[in-house]
């Protein structure tokens, strides 16, 4: 029978297990804990790296690291999914639609590791007999009781059979990714508001200043943190975000928002392209597009310069966890 938040009576927090994040390496799992608040509702306690590699270094001018708030939702999917709606390991999760908003002016403050905490709310949940296929999960995300940022995301979930028979041959894991197209040279690092050049996902395209191909690298060991048959969805998030960052070069934005929809995989065995164009001084729409199909959408929201915390202080160097836009 499927359960939820209050079935449990979870006045004390429970750990995440580290398969119910879907992450291999046990330092790139962000949940700690969690407990039940209502009937279909939750508190997720999460940690933020002090350092990272990859979501602290993003060269850019402040603020809350989008990726980095971006993936820790993400992980509240699978969570959800195995702990409070009772779907075995293995079933796929596949993103419909997220959509987030940074609070203005947030700013971590310097420091070791970040506890955050995200209140989670689920809606509109889809079941086949007592099982969810689908699900709306609305998050408020707050560190020490001040607010981060908001997310809304709409996901689905596919027993292992019916993901084989929607994917056909590409369900092969190990032939998706022996036909991979090698990771073509990334652009340059200072345009895309990223300080190695490794974790660039955008590619130069007959030196177009609003066009790229996309750079997938299998080896990525964040992104492919574990191997999958297609182009992982934060990798989707980060080209949006790059490819923002590039259409505005040289003027240094940072993205404070995203509207995005998922409505085709990004397969490894074609380039894909990566289109941005200015809705205006604060907006940036992203289309990326496989056979000439879209296969996500996003709209930005940008903002200029530094991020501020409440007195003013501009924010500080990455290592300190007060990068925007990584």
């Amino acid at each position: 029978m499927t359960r939820n938040a209050r079935d449990h009576a979870m006045p004390q927090w429970a750990s995440v297990p580290q398969q119910y994040v879907h992450k291999l390496n046990p330092a790139e799992v962000l949940l700690t804990a969690w407990r039940g608040t209502g009937e279909q509702s939750l508190a997720v306690r999460g940690r933020w790296p002090r350092s990272h590699p990859f979501y602290l270094g993003g060269g850019d001018t402040g603020g809350i690291d989008p990726l980095l708030f971006s993936e820790t939702v993400r992980q509240t999917l699978p969570l959800v999914s195995h702990a409070l709606h009772d779907v075995p390991l293995g079933h796929h999760l596949l993103w419909e639609s997220y959509d987030f908003a940074l609070e203005p002016g947030a700013v971590l403050p310097p420091g070791p590791d970040r506890d955050v905490t995200l209140h989670i709310t689920c809606s509109d949940i889809r079941r086949r007999g007592t099982r969810a296929t689908a699900l709306t999960l609305h998050t408020r995300v707050t560190h020490d009781g001040a607010p981060l940022g908001t997310a809304v995301t709409r996901f689905h979930i596919q027993p292992p059979a019916v993901y084989r028979r929607l994917r056909g041959e590409y369900a092969d894991l190990e032939r998706a990714r022996a036909r991979a197209l090698p990771a073509p040279a990334p652009l340059p690092h200072r345009l895309t508001g990223r300080t190695r050049p490794e974790d660039v996902v955008l590619s130069a395209a007959g030196g177009a200043t609003d066009r790229w191909r996309l750079r997938v690298d299998l080896d990525h060991p964040v992104l492919f943190d574990h191997p999958v048959d297609h182009v992982p969805g934060i990798l989707l998030l980060d080209a949006a975000r790059q490819a923002a960052r590039a259409l505005r070069h040289p003027r240094p934005v940072r993205t404070t928002g995203m509207r995005t929809r998922f409505t085709r995989y990004v397969e490894l065995d074609a380039p894909c392209w990566v289109q941005a164009e200015k809705l205006g001084p604060d907006r940036v729409c992203v289309v990326i597009r496989q056979h000439e199909r879209t296969c996500f959408d996003a709209e930005l929201t940008l903002a200029s310069g530094p991020a501020r915390d409440t007195a003013g202080r501009s924010s500080r160097p990455a290592a300190d966890l007060t990068l925007t836009p990584a």
